[in-house]
């Protein structure tokens, strides 16, 4: 995706319950009208299975200054699920590394009607964040990550992605 000097004007595909694109909008009208799109979630994993969160910057469109166990995002228009992880983890943390597509997740709440599609990445780092996006990150074990998202405030579409990956793998150690 080119990027853009206002990321509000980027161009999204807007989708039926199908997942067939119906319009193109500007991201700001996808958010200011809560129309269906497709995003990626990207669960990282490290060699000892821990999961990296990072906190939110406060400009973010959405779910701005929470911690996430996802990174990913809203996919461009005409961009594949594939080529948005890929890029949204090189865009994220700076790295390129092997992409595991997982499962399709549907999710919506009073923000947000997303088409969603998990990966998995294994990779310890050291990542390069984006300032724009990410204030900082880590890997935490689950027991920790259970006990911060309890008291802490996580963007509620990340915490129901590992929700449904651990029922999924009954775990969230990577593989």
């Amino acid at each position: 995706m080119t990027e853009c000097s206002n990321p509000g004007l980027e161009l999204v595909d807007v989708i039926d319950e199908q997942g067939n694109v119906v319009a193109t909008v500007t991201r700001q009208e996808m958010r200011a009208r809560r129309l269906p799109h497709r995003c990626v979630y990207i669960l990282v994993f490290n060699s000892q299975g821990k999961v990296f969160i990072h906190l939110r910057t406060p400009a973010k469109d959405l779910f701005p200054s929470r911690w996430d166990v996802t990174v990913g995002g809203v996919l461009a228009s005409g961009e594949s699920f594939d080529q948005a992880a890929k890029r949204e983890l090189r865009e994220e943390l700076g790295v390129d590394a092997v992409i595991e597509p997982l499962f399709l997740f549907p999710y919506s709440d009073e923000s947000t009607n997303v088409q969603g599609k998990v990966y998995r990445v294994r990779h310890d780092g050291p990542f390069r964040l984006q300032s724009e996006e990410i204030v900082r990150g880590e890997f935490v074990d689950v027991r920790e990550f259970k006990e911060r998202a309890a008291t802490q405030p996580f963007c509620p579409d990340g915490l129901a992605v590992i929700e449904e990956y651990i029922r999924r793998y009954n775990s969230v150690r990577s593989p």
